[in-house]
């Protein structure tokens, strides 16, 4: 069982990641007229707005507050939030944001599944990662109702020392995770599965977000007469 432990949460991640990042560059690199969305939006906006706008709120707030929350050193914010207290915000936080994201997913699936034209220019790969994201979502959902029986932080402090200790090769990863629950494992090794197959789908677009936009000039425009 400890070797099956270290397999998954001690060498997995690295696998996991370096088919991250060797994969995206070969694909930027080998096929980049394939690197795009892939959008959908001139065939059907019926859906698309209300449902898109959900889910990428949904999982932005749920990706930054994993990055902050797993490798922010426990010393960083002991002086002034307990652990206990950090939990609570995260499960209140990350349970909204689960919510919209898994509800905006659900919409965009319906769509991609009912509507003939959009179905049609719809690959394999595209359902295929937007299913695995709805899961993973409902798995982290699902670990809330873990969390609630033990609000003292204790387990979101395993998760951490163990992202961090992944994140910053420290070394012996897997054995923070030896006392976890079955769902937190289980939510991990979805997530880590996501990264492996990144480079393969339409979520390299997200390299490519446009924040030039946030520091570039107003357009002026005119209307003709």
């Amino acid at each position: 069982m400890n070797y099956v432990n270290t397999l998954l949460f001690g060498l997995y991640p690295y696998l996991a990641g370096s088919v991250f990042l060797i994969g995206s560059l070969l694909r930027f690199d080998h096929g980049q007229y394939t690197w795009k969305t892939g959008s959908s939006q001139l065939l059907s906006r019926r859906q698309l707005r209300l449902g898109s706008n959900l889910f990428h709120i949904g999982i932005l707030v749920i990706f930054f507050g994993h990055l902050v929350g797993l490798l922010t050193p426990h010393w960083v914010y002991a002086p002034f939030m307990a652990a206990g207290t950090k939990q609570v915000v995260a499960i209140v936080v990350g349970g909204l944001a689960g919510l919209s994201c898994l509800a905006g997913g659900a919409i965009l699936l319906h769509r991609r599944l009912t509507n003939p034209r959009v179905r049609a220019s719809s690959s394999f790969t595209d359902n295929l990662i937007l299913i695995l994201l709805l899961i993973q979502v409902s798995l982290g959902l699902l670990t809330i109702f873990s969390a609630l029986h033990h609000l003292d932080g204790g387990a979101m402090l395993m998760l951490a020392e163990w992202a961090q200790a992944v994140v910053y090769f420290k070394g012996n990863a897997a054995v923070h995770l030896a006392e976890i629950g079955w769902i937190y494992k289980l939510h991990i090794l979805l997530g880590l599965t996501i990264v492996l197959l990144f480079p393969f789908t339409r979520l390299v677009h997200v390299w490519s977000a446009p924040l030039g936009y946030l520091g570039r000039r107003y357009q002026i425009v005119r209307r003709r007469a």
